[in-house]
């Protein structure tokens, strides 16, 4: 293979007239359609003077030409940078400095506001509509539909994406083309993913869950997607019927059970329904299973590995649990403080090594030797135990871990607790200052739609069944949880809103 990456996802399917992408609008896209264009992208890319490692940013809606830059850019040995279409001018500012992009496209729309924002980066700018109009499609038009692609080697950088960046300064994870084809290959393996699954994908792109999980498995596969630009609720239940997957995010599934509509006959040709990117509430696995007679499959992954673990296609798939490390990756538990091993259902720090986890972190070698280390194990920031059956839970990220008058105290538990309680539909712990104590436990509530939580009843429940300094010293009942657009609760948004 001249192409790893480039030859396994998309090379084989050159000349198929198989369907690749089912689009909103009922139109069909095939397999060499799709790469006729993507040919014609990496051509203009290089017909722009870019040369192999530029790299290209891409910060547009969700579309068919959006997906065929990214194909483009492993084509022409180029290194992809999906960006947030949340992210403020500021914000892509840095993301385009920091990575040297050579190109930036930006909806154009936005192009007049970012302009000058490209131009102080020495980038050029082209512009990608939703509806696949824009300069960038306009100059491909008179490309070569003939690329030859580019050679490169499974260790060439293939992707960079940044971190969330909610402790400091975002990290760009810099992914090879081995990260990104060894983690598709091992899911679809394990998701028993084949060329007859039809994968009803919702989810963003700028994101590892919806590119280089979803997409890529796919192709790996040779399967086809019913490619919508978001979740809409209606849509989601018109084309349930003609899927055999779905991955989203657990707000993908409580919405879809709040729908009368949702119910067994809609998906009995489901075979299955994967969730990730944050996590799943127990009460929403047993709902999911009583309405549909489908389990849930939750995974665990980030940016900087891709997926790590899952729950079994076949099997115990444990609500409260992320499963069993994939094949090819060792996962263990460290003392945080001392890097020892920790022995079944300790909790620490999880570290994990595999093809899967990144080469470091774009031009931050201090960084670097900080999280990965010299044996290759990947220092996670999460937080969590290994059980006697190999199962992992995550309790929580580090930098989350409550510690008051000395004791250490882990969100999750208490959070778990609080889910249970009458009329509460989920919760987030957090640690707030305290004078005396360094930080007390404060807990954030949602009820359930049309209730009214009873706080000293919680409270009571909760002094029943924990040790007193892990009690929170307030609880406080809001309609929402902050969170990401891949689903994550802010917790560093409820400290700055509570922290006083």
């Amino acid at each position: 293979m001249t192409n790893p990456l480039f030859d396994t996802l998309f090379g084989r399917h050159i000349g198929q007239s198989t369907a690749f992408l089912h689009l909103e609008d009922g139109k069909t896209i095939c397999h060499d359609a799709f790469l006729h264009t993507v040919s014609r992208y990496a051509d203009t890319l290089i017909g722009a003077g870019l040369v192999t490692g530029d790299r290209v940013a891409l910060q547009t809606d969700k579309s068919p030409e959006a997906l065929a830059v990214y194909a483009a850019c492993v084509q022409a040995g180029l290194v992809f940078l999906p960006l947030n279409t949340a992210y403020t001018p500021d914000e892509v500012a840095y993301f385009i400095q920091d990575s040297g992009a050579s190109m930036f496209i930006c909806q154009p729309d936005r192009r007049d506001q970012l302009s000058s924002i490209a131009q102080q980066a020495g980038a050029m700018l082209e512009t990608l509509a939703a509806d696949g109009t824009g300069s960038f499609p306009e100059r491909a038009q008179f490309a070569s539909a003939d690329f030859v692609t580019v050679e490169r080697h499974g260790d060439d950088l293939a992707a960079l994406l940044y971190t969330s960046g909610t402790t400091g300064r975002s990290k760009g994870a810099m992914l090879s083309q081995n990260n990104l084809l060894s983690n598709a290959e091992t899911l679809a393996k394990a998701w028993r993913f084949t060329d007859q699954d039809v994968l009803l994908h919702a989810l963003p792109i700028f994101h590892t869950h919806g590119l280089f999980v979803a997409c890529n498995v796919t192709l790996v596969a040779g399967g086809s997607m019913i490619f919508l630009p978001w979740f809409d609720l209606d849509v989601i239940v018109k084309n349930l019927p003609r899927a055999t997957a779905m991955m989203g995010v657990p707000t993908f599934y409580t919405r879809l059970l709040d729908d009368s509509r949702f119910d067994a006959d809609l998906t009995r040709h489901m075979r299955l329904f994967i969730s990730g990117s944050a996590p799943l509430l127990a009460e929403t696995h047993t709902r999911f299973e009583a309405r549909t007679g489908h389990r849930i499959l939750e995974r665990y992954g980030m940016t900087e590995t891709n997926m790590n673990t899952s729950n079994p296609y076949e099997g115990d798939r444990r609500a409260g649990t992320v499963g069993l490390a994939l094949q090819g990756v060792d996962i263990i538990i460290t003392n945080p403080e001392t890097g020892k091993v920790l022995a079944t259902n300790e909790v620490g720090m999880i570290e994990l090594r595999g093809h899967n986890v990144f080469s470091g972190y774009w031009k931050m070698p201090e960084k670097t030797a900080e999280e990965l280390r010299e044996n290759g194990f990947f220092i996670t920031g999460d937080l969590g135990r290994i059980d006697e059956d190999g199962y992992v839970h995550i309790v929580g990220r580090s930098k989350d871990l409550i510690i008051s008058g000395g004791y250490n105290i882990y969100p999750k538990e208490i959070e778990q607790l609080l889910d249970l309680q009458p009329d509460i539909l989920e919760s987030a712990v957090i640690g707030v200052p305290h004078m005396d104590f360094g930080e007390q436990v404060f807990g954030v509530l949602v009820a359930q739609r049309g209730a009214t939580p009873d706080l000293d009843q919680i409270t009571a429940a909760i002094c029943r069944s924990l040790a007193r300094f892990k009690h929170p010293r307030k609880l406080f009942v809001v309609d929402q949880l902050p969170r990401n657009a891949m689903g994550k609760v802010q917790k560093n948004l409820l400290r700055a809103k509570y922290g006083t």
